[in-house]
């Protein structure tokens, strides 16, 4: 073969394979590096919205002040103000994925009705990614919802009271 083509037989660059397992493989790693890459913007992105919601709610709190320490003078309890901020955030957070998802499908569908390139499967929600981000957003608003409604519950009335 290589006096056909011209080339010497005992270079290793002279001949170049093509190994259709180690293409594979190479393709594999590029996927597996852009789903760790895609997780962690993610994760980074609930950690952000978590500190929205949480900035969302302590204002909510500082501007109801006045609320909370007349509740709290005419006997409302530590859980009746805790339950009433962190139902406020559980909202929120549950208004905010509903609208993400609601998009997200919408934008799924525009682009599953446009003609695939060659090679490409058209666009899915995959239903178990779809829970997994669900969940992950009502854990983040639970978190991201006690703090403020912690603060709201163990303000002393008189303070509360006394601030404008």
């Amino acid at each position: 073969m290589a006096r056909r083509h011209g080339f010497d037989p005992k270079l290793t660059d002279a001949f170049e394979d093509w190994d259709t397992i180690d293409d594979n493989k190479r393709v594999g790693q590029i996927f597996n590096a852009m789903d760790w890459f895609l997780g962690v913007v993610g994760v980074v992105t609930l950690a952000l919205g978590a500190i929205g919601i949480i900035n969302i709610m302590l204002v909510s709190v500082t501007e109801r002040t006045r609320e909370i320490g007349l509740r709290k003078a005419l006997g409302a309890t530590h859980r009746a103000v805790l339950t009433q901020f962190f139902v406020e955030g559980a909202f929120l957070t549950a208004l905010s994925g509903g609208i993400g998802l609601a998009v997200t499908t919408a934008l799924v569908a525009v682009l599953a009705a446009l003609p695939a390139p060659e090679g490409f499967d058209t666009p899915r929600i995959v239903p178990a990614s779809a829970v997994i981000a669900i969940l992950s957003l009502a854990v983040a608003g639970i978190a991201a919802g006690l703090y403020p409604a912690r603060q709201a519950a163990l303000m002393p009335p008189v303070e509360a009271l006394r601030q404008e």
